[in-house]
This record gives structure tokens, sequence and C-alpha cells, in this order.
């Protein structure tokens, strides 16, 4: 399989990301109550519930789509952002306390807790749908910014807190590496975007305190969980390792998002650290994670490696070919991993009749069920992932 020329051409990555826009779209625009039908069956595209309006579905589908547009993909691409940008600002937000709501039926808000990792994704969203020229979206991401330092910054950590009740009386004492990594990934791609300083000091300070400082007490590694003070906490969930945000164990997809994460902060703080644990992170996803005999990198594993839960995620197979297409630029020896997770993908992940991926497989790479729920990611991680690695081709030539 021809990998390599395949896959580092800026025209076939362009084609794949297409590919998935297009499994999504026209089902996905929903013309009853507005913003987007995120729940389509990830074989055969049909819709599954019609209903159901998740915050970080809607924010990640907006950012899609302006990547299409970014792209100069179908003229369909630029209307179908416009049209999540502006259910996300007119329905998900709630004028009365401020804040995106969590889980809307229709317009009607169903759970409106304030989750950091959701409103991090409204940055995100919105920070790329400004680069792409949609209406509305730099005053929402001057919106999505104040909120999500006014209620979850903490000065004292240099990092945000995790969730609060719908009101804001109450922000819970739990901390999580998750909320913070899409705060940087957010932070740094409005920099990208907007030029701001403070943001690129946001997305430095996230990445100091949880790769340089933390991981520093867990031998390089990266922990999930933490209290109030951001200790340790390493028996947050043990009962729960397969809960779908905060599972127990080290997550590999983790450090391979990070790895990829910081490759992209180096570009704009090159020091020595960032670099470094760029390419530690992805070494430490390699050894604890890849399943040697079946391929693909467990979802959840102890610190030696052994598998706590075996499955394997597509999010993590992205996050790979996006943190070795970064490191790539700079180091030949992760190209390979570049090809390799591609032709992995290829032969397990990728949906061969539409060309979304799927979301889980077991141990084998067997699918086991429909994979059906209401936090569903609409193609967020290939193609975030993809878009990367055409910023990477593109510019070495």
């Amino acid at each position: 399989m021809a990998t390599h020329t395949t896959f580092h051409d800026t025209q076939r990555l362009r084609q794949e990301i297409l590919r998935v826009l297009d499994f999504y779209y026209p089902d996905c625009i929903d013309t009853r109550y507005g913003g987007y039908i995120a729940q389509l069956d990830e074989r055969d595209g049909f819709v599954y519930d019609g209903h159901t309006k998740h915050l970080v579905a809607t924010a990640r589908a907006v950012h899609n789509f302006s990547v299409g547009a970014l792209l100069d993909g179908p003229v369909w691409c630029r209307t179908a952002a416009e049209h999540g940008l502006s259910f996300l600002s007119n329905h998900q937000w709630d004028a009365g306390n401020g804040g995106y709501d969590w889980l809307l039926e229709g317009r009607e808000t169903v759970d409106d807790t304030r989750f950091c990792y959701g409103h991090a994704f409204v940055v995100l969203a919105s920070a790329r749908a400004l680069e792409a020229g949609i209406p509305g979206a730099e005053a929402e991401l001057e919106r999505a910014v104040e909120t999500i330092d006014r209620h979850f910054w903490e000065p004292e950590h240099g990092m945000y807190a995790d969730r609060a009740d719908g009101k804001w009386n109450e922000v819970v004492p739990y901390r999580g590496l998750n909320a913070n990594m899409h705060t940087c990934e957010a932070m740094l791609v409005a920099h990208e975007v907007t030029g701001n300083p403070d943001y690129l000091d946001r997305a430095y300070s996230i990445a100091e305190g949880i790769v340089r400082d933390l991981a520093a007490e867990t031998d390089g590694k990266l922990w999930e969980h933490y209290d109030s003070n951001w200790a340790h906490d390493m028996a947050y969930n043990e009962d729960q390792p397969r809960h779908q945000f905060r599972p127990w164990g080290y997550q590999p997809g983790h450090h391979l998002e990070w790895s990829k994460l910081l490759s992209h902060l180096a570009e704009f703080r090159d020091e020595d650290w960032v670099r470094t644990s760029a390419r530690d992170l992805f070494d430490h996803a390699v050894e604890m994670g890849w399943d040697d005999e079946n391929g693909g990198f467990y979802y959840t594993v102890e610190a030696d490696g052994t598998p706590v839960v075996a499955d394997k995620y597509g999010w993590a197979v992205t996050e790979g070919i996006g943190a070795a297409a970064r490191l790539g630029g700079t180091d030949d020896e992760y190209l390979d991993w570049y090809d390799r997770l591609w032709e992995y993908a290829r032969e397990n992940f990728v949906n061969p009749k539409h060309g979304n991926w799927f979301e889980r497989l077991n141990r084998t790479n067997d699918r086991d069920d429909p994979n059906r729920g209401v936090a569903v990611e609409p193609g967020y991680h290939p193609i975030s992932n993809m878009f990367a690695a055409i910023d990477v081709v593109s510019r070495s030539g």
C-alpha cells in the first residue's frame, strides 16, 4: 500500500476531509430547530436521534465546516458553518446566566452544567470560523474566551477548573487533564488566527503546568485526574474504567494529542522542553499503548502498559497521525509512524463506503456495537488532524 506517496499529498488529504464532511451533509442540517443533527449511524449514515443537541457536537461541527470552507470545499461548507454558529450563539448560549448549555432537546435545555471542556470547543469553533470569515465569529470568540477565563481560570495554578452548575454558584473540586488539553488547543488556534499574545500565554501556561510540572511526578507520563489543589488523584474513577470522559488509567491517545499540541506550541515558543516533551510523549504512547499483535492504541493502560480497557478508538489513531505529521516536520523518524498509522486506519477505522471514521473497535479491531450516543464527535478528530497534516505538508514543499 503506497501510503507514503498518498498521504503526503495535500490534495489527497483535502479529499479525505471533504469525504468526511460529505458523510454528514446535508442530513446533519436541522431545518426544524436549527443547528445540527449529529447523531448519524457510523456505518450507514441514517439519523438515529434527531433532537439532541450536545454542545461539543455543535462546536465541533462548526469547526469542521469552517475547515471545509478554508479548503475551498463546496459552497455548503460555509453555509453549514454559518448555520451552526448561529445556533450556538442564539440557542446554546444562556443569556440569563451566561455560559453555554451542555445539552438541549430541540431548543429546550435539559442540562445546563457548565463544562470547561465544552466552552473550550466553542473557543476553538469560533476561532476557526473567524479564520474562515464566518459572520459573527469574532464576537463569539471574544464572548467564549471572556466566559471561560472569568469562571474557570485559576491564576494561582495557571490552569482551568473543570465544571460548575448552570448559575455558576459552585465549581466542583475535580480538576482534569482533558478540559485543559482542549483549552490549550483552542487557545493555540485562537492565537494563530488572531495573533493575540494573551491566547498564547494561556496555552503555554496550561502546557507548562500539565506537561512540564505535573508529569514530572509520574515519570513523564500524563495522569488524567487531580483534586482542587492539582494534586494527583490516582484513585479517581478506578471503579469506572469505561467512563466516557474521565476513565481511570493512562490514555495513550492523550499522550499523542499532547505531543501534537506541543509540536504546534513550539512554532510560537521554541523552547527545548517543549520539543523534547513532544517527542517523549509520542514515544510513551507507543511504548505503553501500541498493540504489537493487532495494531492500534489501547484506550487506557496502567503505567507499565498493561491494558485496562483494550478497546481501540479512532480518535487516538487520528491524534497519532496529527502528532507524527507535526513531529515529522523536523524529525523524519516519525514519518514512518505517520505512514504506519494511516495504513492501520484505512484497514480498520475508515468506513470504506462513506469515508467517515468508526468510533471504537475491540481489541482485535472488530466493531462490537453500533457506537451510538448523544455525545458524538461528528468527524472532528480526523478532520482536525488531517488539517494539521496539510499544514505541515504544504510548508515542507
